[in-house]
């Protein structure tokens, strides 16, 4: 399972805006996948997400992640002037819905991830003990 992470907020492990349940539904993902707009201050918002994810579940961190950098059409001839995070973890991809720019890339970087959490071949996709859990078997006779 793969999250979106664009409406974290600062703020969110305390509450703030879709909160703790937001962070809740982050937790079930594999591959977590940070969008930010070309017009932000990249790497403040990209800091910003990281904290909120550490201040709720610290661990959050160890799973593998990407970073849209979007409204790249927005920029016209230009390119970024401004630094990317830092994040050996993270790998970037610069794009635009408007003019497909990058999007092959991110489903290429997004893929790469999962299939870096696959296991072999001879067992079925990886999912979470509580996932396969049939609560009818808990129920006493």
């Amino acid at each position: 399972m793969i999250a979106d992470i664009p409406g974290i907020i600062e703020g969110a492990h305390e509450g703030k805006g879709l909160g703790l349940q937001f962070l809740r539904h982050i937790e079930r993902n594999q591959c977590l996948l940070f969008v930010i707009s070309s017009e932000s201050n990249i790497t403040e918002e990209y800091q910003v997400l990281l904290d909120e994810l550490t201040s709720y579940e610290p661990s959050l961190l160890s799973l593998p992640r990407v970073l849209a950098i979007t409204k790249m059409d927005l920029l016209g001839q230009e390119s970024l002037d401004q630094p990317l995070p830092e994040d050996p973890q993270c790998e970037v991809v610069l794009c635009s819905s408007v003019t497909n720019q990058g999007l092959d890339e991110l489903k290429e970087a997004l893929w790469g991830r999962l299939k870096e959490l696959a296991p072999s071949d001879d067992e079925p996709w990886r999912e979470r003990p509580e996932d396969d859990a049939d609560p009818s078997t808990d129920m006493p006779s």
